[in-house]
Order: structure tokens, then C-alpha cells, then sequence
């Protein structure tokens, strides 16, 4: 006949079910602590390294990045992806989520400015203006896609007023995000590219600046709580720290500017 457990076994048994479940849940809810951030792919590695301090300043706290063009990183808050933080690249795709109640207005902040520029590999010589990217021996043009892509979209709007968005569209080579751009033209694989000043900084020894875009809108970068965050006092905190005289430094460092 098969034995029956007996009243000790059953209790230390049940106990360690329970420890199981408490550590379990446990690990479930500090998972659920970390702070979750979707920024513009330009903040890749300024933020990365303003996400190491704020850990440093917050123990035990961890910040995990999501970073894309601002509008697919929008359409994912949309959709109800568990992020704390936006950061956008420009003023449209903020006002946006705002529109759609997806971020808390009252936290908004603008924290950081760039500006538009024209690349080149660092081989090539520099066109010197706008009008000089129509010549024939400019083949191709790495252009963030306008409708996803701010850099695109400040890009658009500068060509449109220059009258030259038809001919410098013919020869687009779209991009889903700057940095795309960026490695186009380090790549060599287009003649220019329009990114953001800080992301031209990164590759010093592969593209090189032909000039500077001046462009009808300032390129300024908002960043907000997400309204649907499940840890919105530590979201808070990070919003604040991005504007704090240690992260500005970091951002200056990375190429931005102050807003």
C-alpha cells in the first residue's frame, strides 16, 4: 500500500510552494518597476548614457530603451505597448499623442534642440547649397520618409520651400529613421543625406558636414509621461532628470543643444 505523506512533509511541502509563488511574484512586480522609454532614434546614445546615470542616481532602479522614428515609436503607445516615457523628435508627433490623450500634458517639456544638415561620405566633395544637390552627379539622396520620420519631414518642408522638393524626391532613397540615413551615407551608398547635426558627430571619419539647413520650424525635442504608465512617479523623475544640468552635459556632449 502506497505510504501517506505525513503532517511535516505536507507543511514544508505547501511552504515551499508558497516561498515559490512569493519569489515569483516578487520578480513579476520588480519587472514591472522598470522604467520603460521610447525615444527618437538621434537620443540612441546620449540617452543610453543619461539611462546609466539615472540608474546610478535611482538604486535598484532599471531603464530598459525602445528606440525608432518617432512616429512608429507613437503607433506602439496606440496600440497599448507598456511604455513610460516619450521622447519625439519634433513638435507633430507629440502634438499627436496629445491629441489622442496618450501622454500627460501637464509633464511635456521641451528639452533639447539639433539642427537639420546635409551629409556627405567623406571622400566626396561637399555640395555647398540646396540647388547644388539637383546636379546630375548627385545620384541619390537618403531622405527620412516624411510621413514617419521628423527628419524627413523637416527635410520635406525646407525642399518645398526651396522649390525643389519634385527633383531631389526623384532621387530619394527613403529611410526609416535617421540613423538609416546616417548609414547610408557612411556606407557610401548614396551621394548626401539629410540627418540631424548630432547624428552627423558620430562618424566623424565617415561622413562630413556640407552645411547647415536652416529650417522654418526650430527642431526642438519634447518628452512626456505616458498616460498609461504604470509607474508614473519614477516616469516623472526621469522627465526631470533629462533636463537636469548632469543629462544636459551628456546631451551638449552627444552634439544638442539646449532648448
Amino acid at each position: 500500500m502506497p505510504t501517506r505523506p505525513d503532517r511535516r512533509s505536507l507543511s514544508f511541502h505547501f511552504a515551499a510552494r508558497f516561498v515559490a509563488a512569493l519569489l515569483v511574484t516578487a520578480s513579476g512586480l520588480a519587472a514591472a518597476a522598470d522604467l520603460t522609454v521610447s525615444a527618437a532614434a538621434s537620443l540612441t546614445n546620449a540617452f543610453q548614457e543619461i539611462g546609466t546615470a539615472f540608474e546610478a542616481a535611482n538604486p535598484g532602479q532599471k531603464v530598459q530603451f525602445n528606440f525608432a522614428a518617432s512616429g512608429p515609436l507613437l503607433q506602439q503607445i496606440a496600440k497599448g505597448a507598456p511604455v513610460d516615457v516619450f521622447a519625439s523628435a519634433d513638435q507633430e508627433t507629440m502634438n499627436q499623442a496629445e491629441q489622442q490623450k496618450l501622454v500627460v500634458v501637464a509633464t511635456r517639456t521641451n528639452f533639447v534642440r539639433n539642427s537639420l544638415v546635409v551629409i556627405v561620405p567623406a571622400d566626396r566633395a561637399p555640395p555647398k547649397a540646396l540647388a547644388d544637390l539637383v546636379a546630375p552627379s548627385v545620384r541619390q539622396v537618403a531622405v527620412g520618409v516624411p510621413a514617419s520620420v521628423p527628419v524627413g519631414r523637416y527635410t520635406k518642408a525646407v525642399l518645398e520651400k526651396a522649390g525643389l522638393w519634385a527633383q531631389i524626391e526623384a532621387k530619394m532613397i527613403g529611410a526609416q529613421s535617421v540613423r538609416q540615413v546616417l548609414d547610408y551615407v557612411a556606407r557610401g551608398e548614396v551621394d548626401a543625406g539629410f540627418v540631424y547635426a548630432s547624428d552627423a558627430a558620430l562618424m566623424p571619419g565617415k561622413v562630413r558636414i556640407a552645411f547647415t539647413v536652416s529650417t522654418e520650424q526650430p527642431v526642438l525635442y519634447p518628452i512626456a509621461v505616458v498616460a498609461a504608465s504604470g509607474n508614473a512617479a519614477t516616469a516623472e523623475r526621469f522627465v526631470a532628470y533629462v533636463a537636469s544640468p548632469p543629462a544636459q552635459t551628456v546631451l551638449a556632449r552627444y552634439g544638442f543643444g539646449k532648448p
